[in-house]
């Protein structure tokens, strides 16, 4: 079969198993839709979560972020597995103790303050939207060139099928779609780079091959990486750009960043007891170190087969995976010299780059340069779709739980009925839908690019204030809201000035302290801090009760009672 009907054999099966899944386990109260009543096993929580963390940008863009960056890519790949560990060790146990269902909540009854949760609420939307929009564009991404479809509409199928599972089964049909999704994308990514490695190093697993001799001679696999990028006028692969302090600020961002995303907080929620909360982080580490850990050889394997495929090759002799890439846009050749071969020349070449590659491309074009059976290819494609989807719908749903529960419960009308909250949970995830299709149909950058500055405003706005609430009793409502307002404030600010208002500047010499966008999360956090404990210290101190709630959170005493608050 062609690969276009492999890829929809194994796209259409995996959208009707996560379809069956949603219907199965379709949530019938507020519990299941928040949480799924709370009584998920850690094991099942581990790959739900794992599915939820590995986004489009995990399976999509990061590889293909290493491949052209090189060694300034790794600070994706550190920054986000140290985050995790980060999130599982400081938060997440003392979250399930405090018993509620979302971030906002904790926020709102640890700071004893409406103000605070509704700023919790909007730092959450803003961080979700941010991160949603990479997801859509994934979406798009892989549904133009698999179903021959423009990238507009690919990214609507994408919406069509989020927003069924998502406002029909809410927390309870994400989280067990979730797990049938992680098994399609670890699956999708680990049975190519397997192929990959048997061809280029002659060894099944991949982090053996990354290291070992080319098959056939001597040359290693990373020395031959950088003889072909130094040919060619590119940096050696394994030499960095970047300066230190940007790429120590990039990888802070990205790893307190993920420790204050609320839609992998949130999946905590959802297991019976604290120790189920420790037991199902370490489950998803280790679901998620099987990626992670294969990311740098897939990376290294793309690079290679794409400088050796492409580089001088006359056009009129274009592999047909170069044909169909170029009709979706995402590559482009310009026959600057009309020599008709592809000049493709990195920044240190004398000549004229006659040819462009979205970077989003190569984890799903990488089977096809490497000329592996057609149904690897269609699944490459499910692996991709099931990555953006998991986590749009986490993502969703902490966009609709915090307009449903946080604002409309607990702000602005305390004696709404079950049914209409849930009601208006469904309402605003279907708006969500609307709203995040937008930003993947007009993304503002790469998928990992835009991850990433949805995790420099988590880190910016979450961080600090849930580290001070569970382990610093003298921090009050006052010094939180400060921080998080002047915290969101600054790294939406420095954003926006150099993405979207002053792009043309967007470059080293014009970066604060040169710290790029990507990095200015940590700069937030960093204010952020500081601001709430001036503040806090300036004012008066939380009441007593609230400072021995957070003596309780911390102690073991009690474990597996969920804590009620008292209002």
């Amino acid at each position: 079969m062609s690969v276009q009907a492999w890829t929809f054999v194994m796209v259409g099966l995996s959208f009707a198993l996560y379809i069956g899944v949603a219907i199965w386990s379709r949530a019938g109260s507020t519990g299941e839709f928040y949480v799924a009543g709370g009584q998920v096993h850690p094991t099942v929580n581990g790959l739900a979560t794992a599915a939820d963390w590995m986004s489009a940008a995990s399976f999509i863009s990061m590889a293909g972020l290493i491949s052209f960056m090189g060694r300034d890519g790794s600070v994706y790949l550190m920054g986000w597995t140290g985050g995790y560990v980060l999130l599982a060790l400081c938060l997440a146990p003392y979250l399930r103790k405090f018993g509620k269902y979302t971030v906002p909540d904790f926020v709102g009854d640890r700071y004893y303050s409406q103000t605070a949760r509704v700023v919790a609420v909007v730092c959450a939307i803003f961080v979700s939207f941010t991160y949603v929009a990479g997801q859509m564009r994934g979406v798009g991404i892989v549904f133009s060139r698999f179903l021959d479809v423009d990238i507009t509409y690919g990214v609507l199928i994408g919406m069509g099928i989020v927003f069924f599972y998502a406002v029909l089964g809410g927390m309870k049909g994400i989280t067990y779609t979730q797990v049938a999704q992680y098994c399609v994308l670890i699956f999708a990514y680990l049975v190519p780079v397997i192929f990959i490695s048997l061809m280029v190093a002659g060894t099944p697993i991949p982090q053996l091959g990354f290291g070992s001799p080319v098959a056939g001679g001597d040359t290693f696999l990373l020395e031959r990486l950088n003889q072909l990028s130094v040919e060619l006028g590119f940096h050696r692969y394994t030499a960095g750009q970047k300066g230190t302090f940007d790429l120590f600020c990039m990888t802070a961002a990205l790893m307190v960043g993920t420790a204050g995303l609320p839609h992998v907080l949130v999946r905590f929620y959802t297991v019976p007891r604290v120790s189920a909360a420790r037991t199902s982080a370490g489950w998803a580490l280790l679901f998620i170190v099987l990626l992670y850990a294969t990311a740098p050889a897939v990376s290294a394997f793309a690079r290679t087969n794409l400088l050796s495929t492409v580089a001088d090759m006359p056009y009129d002799q274009a592999p047909t995976w170069f044909s169909t890439w170029e009709a979706t846009g995402l590559i482009r050749f310009d026959d600057h010299n009309g020599d008709g071969r592809v000049q493709y020349l990195g920044p240190n070449a004398e000549g004229t780059n006659e040819l462009w590659i979205d970077k989003d491309i190569m984890v799903l074009a990488n089977p096809e340069i490497a000329q592996l059976p057609n149904w690897v290819i269609g699944l490459v494609a499910a692996g991709g779709l099931a990555a953006a989807l998991s986590t749009a719908a986490g993502l969703l749903l902490v966009i609709s739980t915090g307009v449903a529960h946080d604002l409309l419960k607990k702000t602005f009308r305390p004696d709404v009925s079950e049914r209409t909250e849930l009601r208006t949970a469904r309402v605003a995830a279907g708006v969500a839908v609307l709203i995040a299709g937008y930003f993947g149909i007009n993304p503002p950058g790469f998928v990992a690019e835009v991850v990433a500055l949805a995790f420099g405003l988590a880190a910016a706005s979450f961080f600090p204030v849930l580290m001070f609430g569970i382990f610093w009793k003298r921090m009050n409502r006052e010094g939180a809201i400060s921080g998080m307002l002047i915290g969101l404030g600054f790294t939406l600010a420095y954003i926006g000035y150099f993405k979207f208002f002053a792009p043309e500047l967007n470059s080293p010499a014009h970066w604060w302290w040169g710290v790029s966008p990507e990095g200015a999360g940590t700069i937030g956090m960093v204010l952020n801090a500081a601001v709430a404990v001036g503040v806090a210290l300036c004012t008066p101190p939380p009441p007593d009760h609230i400072q021995d709630f957070v003596d309780d959170i911390r102690v073991p005493r009690g474990a597996g009672v969920s804590h009620q608050l008292d209002a």
